[in-house]
């Protein structure tokens, strides 16, 4: 089904797919004319596959659950923002604070993503094909970041139990954040998670780790400074 936002509303548009018919079959929508439009395909629950022809403002599948979105053009701040499962795949490039809080499911950025991608990540797996800005994976607590290009300032800061692997260069990390050693089962899982993307000209044994020192998990006069 074609849901053009030329002619419908953009709350119709998203009523229709949150109170998706549980009896239809067909259960494939294509969004033309989204024009920048904020909020797309927020709030769903059901497994749908829908195609956005076209860029998207803020917030496009926030609270996303079980539906499988791709956007065919970039996207504002707050892609997939407390995701709880599904897959959403940007084949352009993201904003800030892409993936943010998010609790489960995929993110695939196939360009850049800006700063703060995976700020609070509980449980998501995020992929940027490209490079990352600043504060990304800032305070996460679990879940994959992993970048296939170069990543900014203060990387991981203050992060949890999130595993962050970049193949590019790395401009500095953040607080109570160190580079970890890529072991066998690290690897197995990278692999798995490039295998997703359909990334194909990537190694896994290639990328680098990174990590909570866990210095910060207490409080430390010592440490009064980082926090």
């Amino acid at each position: 089904m074609k849901l053009d936002l030329k002619k419908l509303k953009l709350r119709k548009v998203n009523e229709q797919l949150q109170n998706i018919d549980r009896k239809i079959n067909d259960r494939n929508f294509t969004i033309i004319n989204p024009e920048g439009n904020h909020a797309v395909c927020a709030g769903l629950t059901e497994e749908l596959n829908i195609n956005i022809k076209g860029h998207v403002g803020y917030y496009c599948a926030g609270m996303n659950q079980k539906a499988n979105i791709t956007i065919e053009g970039n996207v504002g701040t707050g892609v997939a923002e407390n995701m709880m499962s599904g897959k959403v795949h940007v084949k352009g490039n993201a904003s800030q604070s892409a993936g943010a809080t998010a609790h489960g499911g995929l993110l695939i950025i196939d360009g850049d993503a800006s700063s703060r991608c995976g700020i609070s990540m509980k449980g998501v797996d995020i992929i940027v094909k490209g490079s990352v800005g600043h504060m990304s994976g800032f305070m996460s607590q679990a879940g994959n970041l992993v970048v296939c290009g170069d990543a900014g300032e203060a990387l991981g800061d203050s992060l949890y139990e999130t595993n962050i692997y970049i193949k590019g260069r790395v401009k500095s990390l953040g607080a109570d954040c160190v580079e970890k050693k890529m072991d066998k089962k690290h690897i197995k899982k990278l692999k798995l998670l490039l295998q997703e993307a359909n990334i194909k000209n990537q190694k896994a044994e290639s990328f680098k780790r990174y990590g909570s020192a866990k210095k910060l998990y207490n409080f430390k006069i010592d440490n009064i400074s980082n926090y």
